[in-house]
């Protein structure tokens, strides 16, 4: 999401985790938001390293040829 495009979405934390995510924003002057969004381009390239729900499911549990071609 580039430039001035904003959208409202809800994202629900453990209350521990936003307590800490609080005292970090007001430690910095920032909102919430501003601490979450630099949390999120930080981490984005670890975060994408790992494998999906299908990767470590597999296909092959739904009929579907897994990546040998088997089923």
């Amino acid at each position: 999401m580039a430039g001035t495009d904003k959208r409202k979405q809800s994202l629900y934390f453990p209350e521990d985790m936003l307590k800490e995510i609080q005292e970090e924003a007001n430690r910095q002057d920032r909102s919430l938001s501003w601490i979450v969004q630099q949390a999120w381009k930080i981490a984005r390239n670890e975060i994408m390293r790992f494998p999906s729900v299908n990767d470590v499911i597999g296909s092959g549990d739904r009929g579907v040829p897994g990546p040998e071609g088997r089923e």
